[in-house]
C-alpha cells in the first residue's frame, strides 16, 4: 500500500492525463459535427421532473448550438429548417426507440418575410427599406411588435422507429394548431430591459401539449439558456495549467488545507460560465412514455440533414437551397462525454451517425479503453521514480472491463437496468425511484448516495465531470455509498485501481441551485449586453 501523499501524488498525474483529454462535454466532439454547429447536440438531460408538483413527470432536455458568445449578433442563433431534431425513448431495452419526439424549425420575417421597412430620405426621394437588425425597438411578452424575426417550429410524436413508426403532430394548447414559437435570443437589456424581464418574456413560449391516450398534458419549451455544463477548459488544455487536485480539506472550504497548490471550486475556473446554448425542453408523464417495461427508459437525442443539399446561387432569405434525399442522422448524444473520453478519432463520426441497436461495434472501446494505457504510457516510469515505488500498471487491470460496461452500455441491476439488456449507449433513467428536492441534491448523484442523479439519468446540476474521471480510473472498483451503507458493486476489486478511490476535480463547481428549480430548469441566458 502506498502512503496516504504518495496516492495523492499519484492521482495527481494520473489525472493531469486524463484532464486534458478528457474535460469537454460534446461541444464540437467529432470532426464532422464542427461543419454543423446548429446540429451540435452539446449536452442531454433525463431525470425525474424535481420541480414541485411534478414528481408524476419526467423532464428530456437537449441543447444545442455550443459556446454561443451572448453578443452574437446582429444574426444571433437559430435552428436549422432543414434539420429535424430529435429526442428518443426505448422503454423496453431492445435498443430501439419506442417514441420519438421531432422537431422541425422554421425561420420567418416580419411582414411576409418582407421584413420590417422604414421609409428613408426626404420627400420626392423617399425609400422603403429593410432594416438590417432582428428587432427595431423593445420586446416583452406583451408586445413584441418590434420582433423583425421569429421562429416557429413543430411538435411530432412517432410511435415506433422514427424512420418507420407512426407519426402524429402535437397540438400546442393555447392555439390548438401544429405550430409552437421559439423567444428571440437575450439581446440584451435595452431590448429586454433586464433578466427578469427577459425570463418573463421566454417563459410565455412554454406550452402545453396532448399525448395520444394519455390523460395528463405535456409540457414544451425551445430557446436560448445559459450553458448550464461547468468545465475548465482553457487550463486543461493548456497542458493543464493548474494542480488538479482539490486544495481546500473539503470543496469550498477556503481554508487551503487540502493538496498544497491544489486547485480550489471557484467558477472562474468554468470557462463555459459566459456562454449560452440553444435549449429544447420537454416534460411528459411518466405514465406515457414507459410502455410495459419495468419503468426504466433509455433516452438520447440526435440531429439529422437531408443527404443531399444544393445551394442557391442567387440566395435569398428562406431560399438559400434545396435539400432533398433521406434523412441522415450527423449528430447523438446520450451519456455525456462518450464520443470526448472512449471513442477514438477515427471512430467519433461513426458514432455520431449510428444507432443504440449496433453498438457493438465500439464495444472495444469500452472493454479495453485507451485512456489508461495511455496514461500508463506516458507517466509510469516518471510516478515511479518521482514515489521510489515499482507500480506495475497505472490503469485499472480488470478486463474486460465490465465496470464501464455497467456504466455506460448496460445500466446498474436494481438502479437503471431496462427490463430486456441491450448493450447501448443511451442515458438510462429509473422513473420510479422519487426525484430528489432540489435542495437535497447532490452533485456526485449516485456515487454522492442520491439515486435520483447520474448514471441515473443525468440531472443539469449533476457534476458529470469529476463523476466520469473517477469511474474510468475505477471507481466502481471501490464501495459506493447506498442508503448510507458503502456498496461493494463486485464490478472490479480495489487491488484493480490503484488510484480508483482518489476524487478529482477540475475546481470547476455545479450543482443544482446554480438551475433553475422549475421548468425548463436550464437557467436565465447571460445577456448580449448590460443596460
Amino acid at each position: 500500500m502506498l502512503k496516504s501523499n504518495s496516492k495523492l501524488m499519484l492521482s495527481l498525474l494520473a489525472t493531469a492525463v486524463i484532464g486534458q483529454l478528457a474535460h469537454a462535454s460534446s461541444h464540437r466532439e467529432a470532426p464532422n459535427i464542427t461543419r454543423f454547429p446548429t446540429l451540435d447536440s452539446t449536452d442531454f438531460y433525463a431525470f425525474n421532473s424535481y420541480e414541485e408538483g411534478r414528481g408524476d413527470y419526467v423532464s428530456l432536455i437537449a441543447n444545442y448550438i455550443p459556446l454561443q458568445d451572448a453578443y452574437g449578433g446582429p444574426i444571433y442563433f437559430a435552428m436549422d429548417p432543414a434539420a429535424v431534431y430529435s429526442i428518443h425513448i426505448d422503454n423496453d431495452g431492445d435498443a430501439i426507440e419506442d417514441l420519438t419526439f421531432q422537431l422541425r424549425f422554421q425561420s420567418m420575417l416580419a411582414n411576409d418575410n418582407q421584413g420590417i421597412e422604414l421609409t428613408v430620405g426626404p420627400e420626392g426621394n423617399q425609400r422603403t427599406v429593410g432594416v438590417p437588425l432582428k428587432n427595431i425597438g423593445g420586446i416583452s411578452a406583451a408586445d413584441q411588435g418590434a420582433a423583425n424575426f421569429s421562429e416557429a417550429y413543430s411538435l411530432t410524436l412517432v410511435s415506433g422507429p422514427e424512420r418507420t413508426g407512426s407519426a402524429t403532430p402535437l397540438q400546442n394548447a393555447s392555439s390548438g394548431m401544429d405550430s409552437f414559437h421559439k423567444p428571440l435570443d437575450y439581446i440584451g437589456n435595452k431590448t429586454f430591459t433586464d433578466a427578469a424581464s427577459y425570463e418573463a418574456y421566454a417563459s410565455s413560449f412554454i406550452y402545453s401539449f396532448a399525448l395520444p391516450g394519455c390523460e395528463q398534458m405535456g409540457k414544451v419549451f425551445v430557446g436560448q439558456r445559459k450553458d448550464p455544463f461547468v468545465v475548465n477548459l482553457g487550463k486543461t488544455f493548456d497542458l493543464v495549467n493548474y494542480v488538479p487536485v482539490e486544495g481546500d480539506s473539503a470543496p469550498g472550504a477556503g481554508d487551503a488545507g487540502g493538496f498544497p497548490g491544489g486547485i480550489t471550486q471557484s467558477s472562474s475556473n468554468d470557462n463555459l460560465q459566459d456562454k449560452n446554448v440553444t435549449a429544447i425542453a420537454i416534460e411528459v408523464p411518466k405514465s406515457c412514455v414507459t410502455g410495459a417495461g419495468n419503468g426504466t427508459i433509455g433516452a438520447w437525442t440526435t440531429a439529422s440533414l437531408p443527404q443531399a443539399r444544393i445551394l442557391n446561387p442567387d440566395a435569398k432569405f428562406a431560399a438559400t437551397e434545396v435539400n432533398g434525399g433521406a434523412m441522415t442522422q450527423v449528430s447523438r448524444l446520450g451519456n455525456p462525454l462518450v464520443n470526448e473520453l472512449v471513442i477514438g478519432l477515427a471512430d467519433k463520426d461513426a458514432f455520431s451517425s449510428s444507432e443504440p441497436k449496433n453498438d457493438t461495434q465500439f464495444a472495444d472501446y469500452v472493454t479495453h479503453p485507451t485512456l489508461p494505457e495511455l496514461l500508463n504510457i506516458l507517466f509510469k516510469d516518471a510516478v515511479n521514480t518521482t514515489l521510489g515505488a515499482s507500480i506495475p500498471t497505472l490503469a485499472p487491470t480488470n478486463f474486460p472491463r465490465n465496470d464501464l460496461v455497467t456504466a455506460f452500455l448496460t445500466g446498474f441491476p436494481g438502479v437503471n437496468q431496462l427490463a430486456t439488456v441491450t448493450p447501448s449507449e443511451m442515458l438510462r433513467l429509473n422513473t420510479g425511484i422519487a426525484a430528489t428536492p432540489v435542495a437535497m441534491q447532490s452533485a456526485f448523484g449516485v456515487a454522492g448516495d442520491d439515486l435520483a442523479g447520474f448514471p441515473n439519468g443525468r440531472r443539469p446540476g449533476d457534476d458529470v465531470v469529476d463523476i466520469a474521471l473517477r469511474v474510468v480510473m475505477g471507481r466502481l472498483c471501490y464501495p459506493i455509498p447506498v442508503g448510507g451503507v458503502d456498496t461493494d458493486l463486485g464490478l472490479c476489486a480495489p487491488e484493480d485501481a490503484s488510484v480508483g478511490n482518489v476524487p478529482f476535480t477540475d475546481g470547476a463547481p455545479v450543482d443544482a441551485s446554480m438551475m433553475m428549480g422549475a421548468f425548463p430548469y436550464l437557467a436565465t441566458p447571460i445577456s448580449g449586453s448590460d443596460y
